[in-house]
């Protein structure tokens, strides 16, 4: 029989953890002083309680590793059960939302994908505003881990390549899940504190400064206020471009840089350099566009153009001026840069840089074989020869989400919505980018006038793109359960 008691077990102590973190919006609200402390107070308390009950009820199911079914389980069980519990500081707060309003706010926050339905952030508490950052921040090292420990030992999407990169995630899984997990939580917390006290040092106050150095540092994006980042100036543009880049990075090769202290890690991974080759070519091409066509020129022209591009293709979702006003050329742009993504192992979102490599390599090898059909070819990543498992395993990510992609888009458009907003706001919800075009959804607007059945669509989508797809589909499957 199926035992789910090591699953609900962690489950309910992350409810709790989660819980425990709800203390510090408590504490911000009781100094604010407008009367909203006990929100936060409520919500832990219920939170903390709940999570502790589920935990003690399944701590005589506790064992050394989980199978690989408890482990799938345990994989989508956290990322459904805790945008729940995370929900509640909405629904007893200021912003008074629908349950559906605050599930989707919540599963935004901890899937990083930044989409919101609230408007007139400028006005809530900052208890709240500190609890979405939280959110982020805690989404965005949750997946980290899960990018580096679950999703390779699953052999989700292609992920099992890094396997045997940096870390050795063979054998017991929770276990080397909590070493692995403390050397990247010290790289993650030294770049939030750095990315802090930069902004302080450009222009921000220092809660403002706390709140979107998380929300950085995840690359999550949700902001304290309805114009984003077009309210600050520029110095912190350019301090969110530097750290939204560096939060795209494989936080494995910052733990090798820190042990070795030798730069060589980062130079000489080639899914870093043909990041920065992308970026560095989109930038480039956008800039060329918008001075041509839009007039637009000087500084600010290219500092909005990198900056907006970094911000969608790391999948923050941040912006400092409405891109859509950019011409159609632009548009079509960062509905494609946003399927990108950042490197592998990283707060960033979407398909990632690695699985167009390990295409367009294996593309070659059979471009190459038509040409020699008595050749021997191998796809090959970083000199290093790739399994025909690893290849299926992309190219079935590669469908999943193109398919995945379509069914949503015709979904949401059965709602009622138009095409662009469908199309995009499936595509932000799945790559986990935040905004979708057009006037609604687009950078200047957001997802609260959309109907209840499309949200709870696009909050399945977040789930089913921050998970990699396949974590989530495996589950539903008769062979799954038969295993």
């Amino acid at each position: 029989m199926f035992d789910l008691r090591p699953v609900a077990y962690v489950i309910g102590l992350l409810v709790t953890v989660l819980g425990a973190t709800m203390l510090f919006p408590f504490l911000v609200d009781l100094a604010e002083g407008r009367g909203e402390w006990p929100v936060f107070l409520q919500s832990a308390v219920l939170t903390m309680f709940s999570g502790g009950l589920i935990a003690l009820a399944c701590s005589n199911g506790v064992k050394e590793g989980l199978s690989i079914q408890q482990t799938f389980l345990l994989t989508t069980g956290v990322w459904v059960a805790l945008p729940i519990f995370g929900a509640i500081p909405f629904l007893l707060g200021a912003t008074d939302a629908r349950f559906v309003d605050a599930f989707f706010e919540a599963m935004s926050g901890l899937t990083t994908t930044g989409s919101t339905v609230f408007s007139g952030l400028e006005e809530l508490p900052k208890g709240l505003l500190l609890w979405r950052g939280l959110l982020q921040w805690l989404g965005g090292i949750g997946i980290i881990v899960v990018a580096m420990v679950f999703l390779p030992e699953l052999r989700v999407g292609g992920m099992q390549i890094f396997r045997s990169e940096g870390f050795d995630t063979m054998g017991k899984i929770l276990p080397r899940a909590t070493e692995i997990s403390a050397s990247i939580s010290t790289i993650y917390v030294s770049l939030t504190l750095a990315c802090a006290f930069s902004y302080v040092l450009a222009g921000m106050s220092v809660f403002d400064a706390t709140v979107h150095s998380m929300t950085t540092v995840a690359t999550g994006g949700f902001a304290n206020y309805d114009a984003s980042f077009e309210a600050f100036g520029a110095p912190v543009e350019y301090v969110a471009t530097v750290f939204m880049l560096l939060a795209a990075l494989p936080f494995v090769r910052y733990v090798q840089l820190t042990t070795s202290r030798s730069v060589r890690p980062l130079l000489f991974d080639s899914q870093i350099r043909v990041f920065f080759v992308t970026v560095t070519i989109l930038v480039l091409l956008l800039l060329a566009w918008r001075m041509v066509v839009t007039e637009a020129q000087g500084e600010e022209a290219v500092r909005k153009t990198l900056f907006n591009v970094v911000s969608i293709i790391t999948g923050t979702g941040y912006a400092s001026q409405d891109y859509g006003l950019w011409g159609p050329m632009a548009v079509a742009v960062f509905f494609f840069i946003g399927l990108i993504g950042g490197c592998a192992g990283s707060t960033a979102c979407s398909i990632k840089v690695f699985r167009y490599q390990l295409l367009f390599a294996s593309v070659w090898v059979q471009l190459r074989k038509v040409r020699s059909p008595h050749g021997v070819f191998m796809p090959r990543y970083e000199g290093r020869p790739v399994s025909d498992e690893v290849l299926n395993s992309v190219i079935s990510f590669f469908v999943f989400f193109i398919v995945t992609l379509g069914v949503l888009s015709v979904a949401l458009g059965m709602t009622g919505l138009d095409l662009t907003t469908s199309v995009s706001g499936a595509a932000a919800a799945l790559a986990n980018i935040g905004p979708g075009l057009g006037p609604e959804i687009g950078p200047s607007g957001n997802f609260a006038g959309l109907n209840d059945t499309a949200k709870w669509m696009l909050s399945l989508g977040m789930l089913l793109g921050r998970l990699e797809l396949l974590a989530v589909y495996a589950i539903f499957t008769v062979a799954f359960w038969r295993a």
